[in-house]
């Protein structure tokens, strides 16, 4: 299993390198729209890839550098 995960929406993708992830909860916190919480290991998870608006908060917010927004075309 890679440790990258893509979520795709029509807006957005969302690259999380679960492997960078070292679960402190800033990402989650600063999207307006919480699309972002933390399973049971602590790591980032895309629970709603659909509400994505790539505003890109996550990604300047992250210390670690473990998400990566790509805005859609």
């Amino acid at each position: 299993m890679t440790p990258l995960q893509t979520e795709h929406n029509p807006k957005a993708s969302l690259d999380v390198n679960i492997k960078w992830c070292k679960g402190c909860n800033l990402c989650v916190t600063v999207c307006p729209k919480g699309v972002l919480s933390l399973d049971d290991l602590g790591k980032v998870s895309v629970d709603k890839p659909e509400e994505c608006i790539g505003c890109g908060l996550c990604e300047e917010t992250c210390p670690d550098y473990a998400i990566r927004v790509v805005k859609d075309a």
